[in-house]
């Protein structure tokens, strides 16, 4: 049934008096900022350009909800269900969404500054050109994720799962994503300027044309991946794992391969000057 309120007071009426079930409810541009919904169910209910602002909102049911365009800057979204919500150009910043749902959700070109979405579940998520920069996704699940041209600038992925998650022209510089689990994930053209990946596991992975200069790649797994026409210049490889790994035309130039493993490592018309090599000897 779907539920249609005058007010922002109506709604809030029912709510003190006990009434949780909103689903499909009409409340496209209300004003609920810094307003205590917790455990609400607004499934599939029209909150379009609604103000939520510091609203508390956790355990909320947004399941398929259209939040397209809605302020949620700072609201507490901790366990939220946000499956197959649409997210499209949201502001999430400073937003907290702890553990929350957020399976197959539309964040096109959403906001998510400083965000904290520590374990959320963001698996085949929409996040094309969504601006994640600072955010904090320690142990989220963006298995199968669409990042395209995402802006990850100083994001923390610390042992985030990103299988098969497509990031090609990524803004990552300066991302932590030690231990996280990128197999067969798509990074073609991305930036990841600085950023530390040790620990990472990048097996079968697309880095085609990607920067990882001065990148800390320290006893990751590339192998089976393809690095053609990378830049690692000084970049460190101590220890990362390159069997059967694609390194064509790279830059390697200062690079350090200390003790990397490199079986079947294609090198060809590659730029190795004063890289130094996984034998300790520098290349002339």
């Amino acid at each position: 049934m779907m539920l249609t309120f005058m007010n922002v007071d109506e709604l809030l009426s029912h709510y003190e008096a006990g009434a949780r079930d909103f689903r499909e409810a009409k409340l496209s541009q209300f004003n609920l900022s810094d307003r205590d919904l917790q455990g609400i169910n607004l499934r599939r209910a029209n909150l379009s350009g609604a103000n939520l602002r510091g609203a508390n909102l956790r355990m909320a049911n947004l399941r398929e909800a259209n939040l397209a365009g809605a302020d949620l800057r700072g609201a507490d979204l901790t366990i939220a269900n946000l499956i197959g919500a649409e997210l499209y150009q949201a502001d999430l910043s400073k937003a907290t969404l702890t553990d929350a749902g957020l399976r197959s959700a539309k964040l096109t070109e959403a906001t998510l500054v400083q965000a904290v979405l520590i374990g959320a579940n963001l698996a085949e998520a929409l996040l094309d050109r969504a601006n994640l920069s600072e955010v904090n996704l320690n142990d989220a699940s963006l298995n199968r994720a669409k990042l395209i041209a995402a802006n990850l600038t100083r994001a923390t992925l610390e042992n985030a799962n990103l299988t098969n998650a497509i990031l090609n022209e990524s803004l990552m510089e300066r991302a932590n994503l030690t231990g996280a689990i990128l197999h067969g994930a798509s990074l073609e053209e991305a930036d990841l300027h600085g950023a530390e990946l040790s620990r990472t596991r990048l097996s079968s992975a697309n880095l085609i044309n990607a920067s990882l200069s001065q990148a800390n790649v320290r006893g990751a797994n590339l192998s089976w991946s393809s690095l053609r026409g990378a830049n690692l210049c000084k970049a460190n490889l101590y220890r990362a794992k390159l069997n059967w790994a694609n390194l064509s035309e790279t830059n390697l130039s200062e690079a350090v391969l200390i003790s990397a493993t490199v079986l079947q490592t294609n090198f060809q018309n590659a730029d190795l000057r004063g890289a130094i090599m996984p034998d300790g000897s520098s290349h002339g």
